[in-house]
């Protein structure tokens, strides 16, 4: 399945997800219709607690203000389950929503489903009415967009 096409609506989806705000994890659905009215990033992970995905959630944990002074929500979206994300946010102090993919639908969704390896790590940038503006999909997924690159597209729409 191809990735959706830039101007098109962004595929619903709703999956688990925690927030973690201070020591609290917070477990609820999130829906991406439900966002309307303000940009989302998802931010879709291979994996928590492996190099790379450290790296990036971090970075975006660490740039957090960036994003919100564009009034843009962050999720983090991998096939993980929700214990395995509390475990990730608390070791990193991610204060952003991570969602579990657990079945994989949004990453099929999206069309970045890799065999063997679970998923290719994008990004997606939806605007505030449901329209897919940007996206960055990895061949190999040991690179990513950087808060900078984001926000550059993010200060477009």
């Amino acid at each position: 399945m191809a990735t959706p096409a830039i101007g098109q609506p962004a595929p619903d989806f709703t999956l688990p997800g925690l927030t973690l705000t201070g020591e609290e994890a917070t477990r609820s659905e999130f829906t991406l219709s439900a966002e309307r009215g303000h940009p989302v990033v998802l931010a879709f992970y291979p994996g928590d607690n492996t190099p790379v995905c450290t790296k990036q959630m971090c970075s975006y944990a660490a740039g957090i203000e960036v994003f919100r002074d564009l009034g843009a929500l962050v999720w983090g979206i991998s096939p993980q389950g929700l214990d395995s994300h509390e475990a990730f946010a608390r070791s990193y102090s991610l204060s952003f929503p991570l969602l579990a993919d657990t079945d994989r639908k949004a990453v099929k969704q999206y069309g970045i489903s890799l065999p063997g390896l679970g998923l290719r790590r994008s990004v997606f940038l939806v605007d505030a009415e449901g329209v897919l503006r940007w996206k960055q999909v990895g061949l190999i997924g040991v690179t990513y967009s950087d808060v900078e690159t984001i926000a550059k597209q993010l200060a477009q729409f």
